[in-house]
């Protein structure tokens, strides 16, 4: 059972009757973050359900770290004009990131994208090219 909490302006019974598995207090909580390394490129992955790309402004910063900010504001109306609310759900989920990044990503080539519930941020590590010096060697 969850415990019940005191308001002056509403009634205890009503505590009991929103507090309950059926009306669950909502938690906010960031979103889960995956990082994974290839030999080509790292891979940040964060979970969103239902958002569109629209939702998300990624950029590097002044500083060259990689930001990443989320927000997304749904709210259900009832037309209802006879309805007197106890409780009104809203939802509204913002969420700010920076992460550092390595110094061998491709800051010119980072890109992303959105499906089923997952923004992914690709980022591509510089490629080196090896020199190879191949020269005669004089025995002395």
């Amino acid at each position: 059972m969850y415990p019940t909490r005191t308001n002056s302006w509403l009634p205890e019974i009503f505590n009991d009757f929103i507090n309950t598995e059926f009306m669950p207090k909502t938690n906010a909580t960031a979103p889960a973050i995956n990082v994974k390394e290839t030999k080509d490129e790292y891979i940040v992955e964060l979970a969103a359900p239902g958002m569109k790309k629209e939702d998300f402004d990624i950029n590097i910063n002044q500083n060259g770290d990689l930001n990443i900010k989320m927000e997304n504001r749904h709210e259900t109306k009832e037309e209802e004009k006879k309805t007197h609310y106890l409780r009104r759900e809203f939802s509204y989920t913002k969420f700010e990131q920076t992460l550092i990044l390595p110094e061998d990503v491709d800051k010119e080539k980072i890109g992303a994208r959105v499906a089923d519930g997952v923004l992914t941020i690709d980022l591509p590590k510089i490629v080196k090219e090896e020199v190879k010096v191949a020269r005669q060697i004089t025995v002395g």
